[in-house]
């Protein structure tokens, strides 16, 4: 409902693009909301359930870790089934980023300083280049190099910064420049510092992350300082929300950072209210009953739930549809900010799940009818 203000707007910093697969990353392109699966990659079945609940969850692009010559032996199988691009996570063993190459992976998560020989580098590079893999760099505060340690006594920005530079110029000096950089640190300052310093000295996309974030809670909280505070200074092309939790868990709380900040809407954003002892209605169980039956909503909208009438018109002016609580079990329904009728408590929760479900048919029958006739113009 309401107008984007200029207080509101985000300046993205400009970053050349690469592709992930058919997602562009970079060069002004959506952001895009990325997860990592957590089943042994040996169990195909497992593995492919899980990516799609994360595609059901709306995650763009997961990450499918390949450690052993047996993960990557059936990885065909995992890339053919799943409809978004798959990353194969590689750490030391450069022979499983050739597998996975040829096996259809859209990017390869490496650290080329890692993998041996500069033999080694241009062999990886040029599977990637045959296979139209792009790569990327993981810098990680916890698995510095020896020497940067040494050099600089702890994992600090200035050495994350460091690491990432050298593993670009090892991709660099074989051509290869379709890569984008994460530099990740479980401390807040640290990950931050590193991002905001390799922002400046680098044009590649950014992957953000807060990496051991923690559990849903925590993890959930300190993830969206550290991204949410990158992203509001412009910074960042792709995300993931790490957390010791189920991927399309991650997946719903990166989509929540970007709708918070107006870079992507996707589903309902739901307005509600803490409750108090004002409220006409069971504000928190309202609430989680919403939430839940209109996850299927994947149509941009928003939604406005709120106990009593003290905030609830203005919020509900600013919204799709509103519900503020009201006395003797009667509640007022919003639609579009203009009062439109009373429901009762009994009723309420169908009600307005049947709103949402018909003012999300009626957006995609605009945009369709929108696209149709710019098809036709052209």
């Amino acid at each position: 409902m309401s107008a984007i203000r200029p207080w509101r707007m985000i300046e993205r910093r400009q970053s050349r693009q690469i592709m992930v697969g058919k997602v562009p990353v970079g060069g002004g392109a959506p952001i895009s909301v990325q997860t990592m699966t957590n089943t042994p990659t040996e169990d195909v079945a497992a593995t492919i359930d899980q990516i799609r609940r994360c595609e059901d969850a709306g995650a763009d692009i997961v990450r499918v870790s390949c450690p052993t010559e047996e993960a990557t032996a059936s990885f065909d199988q995992i890339t053919r089934a799943a409809n978004v691009p798959i990353v194969a996570d590689i750490h030391f063993h450069y022979k499983r980023a050739l597998e996975a190459a040829d096996k259809g992976a859209a990017c390869l998560r490496i650290n080329p300083g890692n993998i041996g020989s500069s033999d080694r580098v241009a062999e990886v590079v040029r599977a990637a280049k045959a296979n139209g893999c792009s790569i990327r760099i993981g810098v990680n505060a916890g698995s510095l190099e020896r020497d940067l340690l040494e050099k600089y006594g702890e994992p600090c920005p200035e050495a994350l910064i460091e690491s990432a530079l050298d593993h670009i110029k090892l991709l660099q000096d074989h051509d290869f420049h379709e890569f984008k950089v994460a530099v990740k640190a479980s401390d807040v300052f640290l990950a931050v510092a590193a991002y905001m310093g390799l922002a400046e000295a680098v044009d590649c996309p950014l992957h953000l992350g807060i990496t051991e974030a923690g559990g849903l809670i925590g993890g959930t909280v300190k993830s969206s300082i550290g991204i949410g505070n990158l992203l509001w200074a412009g910074i960042g092309d792709t995300i993931r929300v790490s957390l010791s939790a189920e991927p399309e868990r991650e997946v719903k709380v990166g989509f929540e950072m970007l709708k918070a900040l107006g870079l992507r809407t996707r589903g309902v954003r739901v307005v509600s209210c803490p409750s108090c002892s004002r409220q006409g209605f069971d504000v928190i169980r309202t609430v989680e009953a919403l939430e839940a039956r209109l996850e299927h909503i994947k149509t941009p909208m928003s939604l406005s739930v709120l106990g009593c009438v003290v905030n609830g018109p203005g919020e509900a002016r600013e919204t799709d549809i509103g519900l503020t609580g009201g006395g003797n079990g009667k509640h007022m329904v919003y639609l579009s900010g203009v009062k439109d009728h009373h429901i009762e408590s009994a009723d309420m929760l169908d009600h307005i799940v049947r709103l949402v479900e018909a003012k999300a048919a009626e957006i995609e029958d605009a945009m369709s009818d929108a696209g149709n006739a710019t098809v036709a113009a052209e």
